[in-house]
């Protein structure tokens, strides 16, 4: 069955009933009485049943009439709830939030910042895939993905915005170190084994700078080479070889001390944490509210570990 050519037709004929008479409705509804006559009957043609039944003096509603109108009622009230819910969605934070992280970050604190943000904002909840896997925000309808890029940041038609940096250190274990010795500079990890990330391939390109800007370069064929930072970390504390990891993803083993950072005087170029989401039109305030909270959360000045070793030193 074809769907009703006009839904506003079904509005005119309950405020018609309401009313109990044309003119009475035509007058709440602002417009000319001839003319709401005229959208009644044609919703009478294309049901094909007469709904009213019309003298001089008084409307009364046939028996499929009544049948209909009370479908009418449940409709628009129906309608109605779905703009309150809008509306009530538009007031305050709440709702669901779609969103993607790496697992790394995830790791490096971003799970607990996320739980903090629950705990304040009790009517949000958060749909989260933990996945390194670059996500298509529009076709997956991610309301939220959090990526770490080395800037330049590409071109996109998304919605950006950026936090703070994610530094990457080189981490070993202490029995690691104890075996091969501790390195004074990059050369020296040559005679080391290391684990890394990436695809896999024969070799790896480590690139840092010393404190004087001297660019310093180690090709070096990894012992294990992985896109999964949980695998990385794990060999890294057995032993396994030196690792070139983000600094959040081994936060707690550093101030435990499970791993130590070695060749601190090197430095590498920070990725950039950062968002994408569709739009920033018709954005609903908890993905709003979440993204000002994800900000504040990851200030460098607060939250970032070497930052916090540098003030500390």
């Amino acid at each position: 069955m074809a769907p009703i050519n006009d839904l506003n037709n079904l509005v005119f004929f309950a405020k018609v009933v309401d009313a109990g008479s044309y003119s009475a409705a035509a007058e709440a509804l602002g417009m000319q009485t001839s003319k709401l006559s005229r959208r009644v009957s044609a919703l009478e043609a294309e049901l094909g049943v007469r709904l009213l039944n019309r003298t001089t003096r008084k409307l009364s509603l046939t028996e499929i009439g009544k049948t209909f109108y009370g479908h009418c009622v449940a409709l628009i009230a129906e309608a109605q709830s779905a703009k309150d819910a809008v509306h009530q969605t538009l007031s305050s934070p709440q709702g669901l939030i779609r969103m993607s992280c790496p697992v790394g970050l995830l790791l490096g604190g971003l799970a607990d910042i996320l739980a903090k943000f629950l705990a304040a904002e009790p009517q949000v909840r958060i749909a989260l895939d933990a996945t390194n896997r670059r996500v298509d925000v529009v076709d997956e309808g991610i309301d939220i993905a959090i990526r770490v890029r080395v800037p330049p940041l590409e071109d996109s038609d998304l919605a950006m915005r950026a936090f703070g940096p994610s530094k990457m250190i080189l981490v070993a274990s202490p029995k690691l170190v104890l075996r091969h010795g501790m390195p004074a500079q990059l050369a020296d990890l040559a005679k080391m084994p290391i684990v890394a990330m990436g695809y896999a391939g024969d070799k790896v390109t480590w690139r840092s700078q010393d404190k004087d800007g001297n660019s310093e370069e180690l090709v070096h064929t990894p012992r294990l080479h992985t896109d999964d930072l949980l695998t990385l970390r794990a060999a890294a504390l057995q032993g396994i070889g030196v690792a070139y990891m983000p600094a959040l993803a081994v936060m707690e083993e550093m101030e435990t001390g499970t791993l130590i950072r070695l060749l601190p005087q090197l430095s590498a170029r920070s990725s950039i944490i950062h968002a994408v989401f569709p739009s920033r039109r018709g954005m609903i305030p908890a993905v709003r509210i979440l993204l000002d909270f994800l900000a504040a959360e990851l200030a460098e000045d607060s939250w970032h570990p070497l930052a916090r070793e540098s003030k500390e030193t």
